[in-house]
C-alpha cells in the first residue's frame, strides 16, 4: 500500500505551489501527494505546467493523485440539462489534464457537487438516476485516459447522494465501469457507518482509494478512531491502493470556510509543527496497518 497526504493540510486555498509539497512529502517519507483539480483554474493552466509538474514528481519519486469537489455548475446529477452538459465538459477536460500529468486516480464527491446548498430542495432519487446516467459517459473518458474515479462517500452534512458504503455500492454497480469505484474516508464513516471496519470489508475489491483522518479531522493517531480495526479490515480485503491522510486543522481562507474549521485544532500550527505531526502520523499508520 502507498501512503500519502493532501496538500491542503498546510494551506488555506485550493491551490498552491505543488512543487513545494512534492519536496515536503518526499522529505517526510510519504509516497503520494494528493492535489486539487481546483488549481487548474488559476495556477496550473497550461500543458507546459502540467508536464513540468509531472516530471518533477517523477524526479522526486512521488506519486500524484487528485481530489475534487465539483461546483454546483459541474453537478452531473443536476435537473438542469445545461448544468449536466457543463459538468460533462468539465470532467472531460479535467481527465485529459490528469492524463497529461500521469495521474491515475481522481476521488471526491464527483457524482454531485460540494459543498451542498441545503437551502435548496433535495431530490435524492432523481439526482441519483441523472448522476449515474452521466457518470457512465464520464467513465468512458476515464477508461480512455486510464484513470480510476473514486466515488467518495460523504457525511450527511456535506452531501446527500452517497452517505454510506451500501449506497456507494449501489451507485458503482449501476454505472458498471471498472474505472468507477468506491472511495471511503474514515472521518465521514465515523459519522455515517454503524461499523467502519465492516464497511471497508463490504466495499472489498470495489475500494480504490482511502482517506485517513480522525473524527475531529486531525492526523491519524491524535483521536479515538479505531485504527487497529481499520487496519485489520484493510488486511482482510488485501487493500493495495492509496491511503491518503486528509487532515484539516486550521481555520481561514476558502478551505477553512468550506470544510467548516472555525478554530485551531492543534496548539501549534507552525509549518514545522504540522510537518512533525504528519511524519508521526505516517509512522503510526504504517505500524498499525502493517501494509
Amino acid at each position: 500500500m502507498k501512503y500519502g497526504i493532501y496538500f491542503a493540510y498546510w494551506e488555506k486555498e485550493w491551490f498552491a505551489d505543488y512543487k513545494k509539497y512534492i519536496d515536503k512529502v518526499a522529505d517526510l517519507g510519504f509516497d503520494i501527494l494528493e492535489i486539487s483539480c481546483g488549481a487548474f483554474r488559476n495556477t496550473y493552466t497550461t500543458d507546459e505546467q502540467l508536464y513540468e509538474l509531472r516530471d518533477y514528481a517523477k524526479e522526486k519519486n512521488v506519486i500524484l493523485t487528485a481530489g475534487y469537489g465539483p461546483q454546483a455548475s459541474q453537478n452531473l446529477g443536476s435537473a438542469d440539462p445545461a448544468v449536466q452538459e457543463n459538468a460533462l465538459l468539465f470532467f472531460t477536460e479535467t481527465l485529459h489534464k490528469l492524463k497529461k500529468m500521469d495521474i491515475k486516480a481522481l476521488g471526491g464527491g464527483l457524482y454531485s457537487y460540494w459543498p451542498v446548498d441545503y437551502s435548496k430542495p433535495v431530490d435524492k432519487e432523481g439526482d441519483f438516476e441523472r448522476s449515474v446516467a452521466n457518470m457512465k459517459k464520464v467513465a468512458k473518458v476515464a477508461e480512455e485516459c486510464d484513470i480510476v474515479l473514486g466515488m467518495e462517500v460523504l457525511n450527511r452534512f456535506e452531501g446527500y447522494l452517497l452517505n454510506t458504503c451500501d449506497e456507494a455500492i449501489r451507485y458503482v454497480d449501476a454505472v458498471g465501469s471498472k474505472n468507477v469505484r468506491i472511495m471511503l474516508d474514515t472521518f465521514h464513516m465515523s459519522i455515517e457507518e454503524d461499523n467502519i471496519a465492516a464497511a471497508i470489508r463490504k466495499a472489498g475489491d470495489k475500494l480504490c482509494h482511502l482517506h485517513l483522518g480522525e473524527r475531529n479531522r486531525k492526523v491519524p493517531g491524535k483521536g479515538t478512531m479505531p485504527w487497529d480495526e481499520i487496519g485489520q479490515a484493510l488486511r482482510d480485503i488485501n487493500y493495495q491502493h492509496a491511503a491518503v491522510m486528509e487532515p484539516f486543522v486550521m481555520p481561514g481562507g476558502t478551505i477553512g470556510s468550506e470544510v467548516k474549521v472555525w478554530r485551531n485544532l492543534v496548539e501549534d500550527t507552525s509549518e514545522a509543527a504540522l510537518d512533525a505531526d504528519a511524519k508521526g502520523a505516517l509512522q503510526f499508520v504504517k505500524h498499525v496497518f502493517g501494509l
